[in-house]
């Protein structure tokens, strides 16, 4: 249902697209890099990086680059066929209608066309530059971001994120398996920390962006539970996440320096968690129509503040990670 959905309204995308059937001659190459979600992509690269450097043993310079490389390309792939199959919603929600599918520049099925031949050069280069465990992962992580997360559960379940949010947790666990070949409990752990990240993160990010979910029919978990419930269930998660993000503490993947990191960078987000729970959030829809990720109604400046410390925190807890190993070495 929803993929007739999907191939009905893709035609009505954009007004621009009736002038220009094609989308071919408008089509740049930023349009084509715009496609590869390069915001999201700069997050899969530096995950993928420090788990390549927290990996025991070491590739040669090359082969690290081109790990890297590929599983850069390989998360831009999946964004650009989510883009080609999201495309009927992108054109209705403000922070995305600017994309270049809604915006007529390109036509489907040349986005299509461009997320399948690198999805594929991805995993191939991947396997030469390293070994056929990363090159499987970062496969499993395409379909499972594209047909399990995209297709099925965005538009089925409240529980999208937590579930999709798999896709994102792969990349430290291919940068691992870059190196050794092989699945660890380290890797698992660096996998569980960005897994337990990503319900809070996404969903302040809902919480003030709950007028642009509810109009396109996407079941966030503010529009389904609603906004009290929502504040809730990111606190939980929060505390999940703190102890989840100790562990490599335990495991000796982290050292005297992470832990003293990870309890400040965690009591940060425990307390702007807090706020969101004890604040208003997401009970009024957006007021005005932003396409900003970060301009906000007073009532859910909360809900933004986590937003945007929840990405300076994952760089940060990852980062200290990866230099103290760096440093070790």
């Amino acid at each position: 249902m929803a993929a007739a959905q999907n191939n009905t309204n893709i035609k009505a995308v954009s007004s621009d697209a009736a002038f220009n059937p094609s989308g071919l001659s408008l089509a740049e190459p930023r349009d084509y890099f715009a496609l590869m979600k390069p915001r999201v992509m700069s997050l899969v690269v530096f995950t993928a990086w420090a788990g390549l450097m927290l990996a025991p043993g070491s590739l040669p310079l090359w082969k690290a680059i081109a790990s890297i490389t590929c599983i850069a390309a390989g998360a831009g792939a999946s964004g650009a066929l989510n883009m080609w199959y999201d495309a009927d919603i992108d054109a209705q929600m403000s922070r995305t209608k600017k994309r270049p599918l809604p915006q007529g520049k390109m036509n489907p099925n040349a986005a299509l066309g461009f997320g399948i031949a690198i999805s594929a050069a991805s995993v191939w280069m991947l396997y030469i530059a390293s070994n056929m465990v990363a090159a499987a992962l970062l496969a499993f992580t395409i379909f499972f971001y594209l047909v399990i997360y995209t297709m099925w559960l965005k538009r089925s379940t409240p529980q999208n994120i937590v579930i999709g949010g798999a896709a994102g947790a792969f990349p430290p666990m291919i940068g691992y398996a870059a190196v050794t070949g092989t699945i660890t409990v380290d890797s698992v752990l660096l996998f569980l920390i960005i897994f337990m990240w990503t319900p809070p993160h996404f969903w302040a990010l809902a919480l003030y962006k709950a007028g642009d979910y509810g109009k396109v029919g996407i079941p966030m978990m503010p529009n389904v539970a609603g906004a009290k419930s929502t504040r809730l269930q990111i606190f939980v998660y929060a505390v999940i996440l703190a102890v989840v993000s100790l562990a490599p503490i335990h495991t000796g993947l982290g050292g005297r320096v992470y832990a003293v990191a990870a309890v400040l960078l965690n009591l940060g987000f425990l307390a702007l968690s807090f706020k969101v729970w004890q604040s208003r959030a997401g009970e009024k829809a957006d007021a005005a129509d932003e396409a900003s990720l970060y301009a906000v109604t007073k009532g859910d400046r909360a809900a933004r503040n986590l937003f945007l410390y929840s990405i300076l925190y994952l760089f940060a807890l990852f980062g200290v990670l990866a230099a103290e190993a760096l440093l070790g070495a």
